[in-house]
């Protein structure tokens, strides 16, 4: 994809980003990372039909908000909201197998169906008590870590890549570039928390920025690995030069919750 095609929706992304983080109140924040996981679950769901399978959007969009709104209401607690939505989709895939072909069928629509709702709703929704607990600076430290890390991937990578990490999942992907990956991110890490978390240690900053890194280094080739499997590129064509918004938030689905046990377990 050309610069020219992925400068300015990259430009718009980070201004809407920024401002969400910085000014909008807890609710606004909460609803558009809504918009992002449903969006970017029905993406999921497409992929799964290339393969010939038969998820339920609606029932997966039901029990994601439904595990979202754990998140939300401190009196739900998470283990009811998914047991919640589990028991949502076995009545409804109960009812629905009604026929020896649609029973066929039925483990691996179940299968992804829960999965696409865990995957991404559970995952995306630890932003909201990172920005409610926490506040924007935190924020502002995970996106220096992952976006700096993925330039350094991508400059080691097409400069001195060679030997290849995933191969099939993301045949671009090399050990040189992980490693450049790494390198940025600590950077990233250092200059976060230079100027905005002078409260943390910078040994504690660099070993996290590391750590959040190498989980979004397994997080993006997973995506990658779902997309391989249907013989696509993107998700989807939805952001101009960037794909679909599953392609960019593909480091973060395992990044953010590792980056928000980290720092409420280690960062005393």
């Amino acid at each position: 994809m050309s610069i020219r095609k992925r400068f300015p929706t990259a430009m718009v992304l980070l201004a809407v980003l920024f401002v969400l983080i910085q000014w909008a109140p807890l609710v606004v924040f909460f609803i558009f990372l809504q918009a992002v996981i449903i969006v970017s679950l029905i993406e999921f769901y497409n992929l799964a039909r290339k393969k010939k399978l038969q998820p339920q959007p609606l029932i997966g969009i039901l029990m994601a908000l439904l595990l979202s709104a754990s998140f939300f209401f401190k009196a739900l607690p998470f283990g009811i909201a998914l047991f919640g939505g589990l028991l949502l989709a076995s009545l409804y895939f109960l009812i629905a197998s009604n026929t020896i072909e649609k029973a066929m069928i039925f483990p691996a629509s179940f299968a992804i169906t829960v999965f696409g709702a865990i995957y991404i709703s559970f995952t995306l929704n630890h932003f909201y008590p990172l920005q409610a607990e926490r506040g924007p600076y935190y924020l502002y430290f995970l996106l220096a870590v992952i976006f700096l890390g993925d330039s350094g991937a991508y400059l080691f990578g097409k400069l001195l890549g060679w030997h290849k990490m995933t191969p099939v999942a993301s045949p671009n992907k090399t050990w040189e570039g992980s490693l450049g990956g790494i390198l940025f991110a600590c950077l990233g890490a250092v200059a976060a928390q230079l100027l905005l978390l002078k409260e943390i240690g910078l040994g504690k900053a660099v070993i996290c920025g590391v750590l959040v890194h190498a989980v979004a280094q397994v997080s993006d080739p997973l995506e990658s690995l779902f997309k391989r499997a249907v013989g696509i590129k993107d998700s989807s064509n939805i952001l101009p030069g960037h794909g679909g918004f599953l392609d960019r938030v593909d480091s973060l689905l395992l990044a953010v919750p590792f980056y928000y046990y980290f720092i409420h377990y280690f960062w005393k």
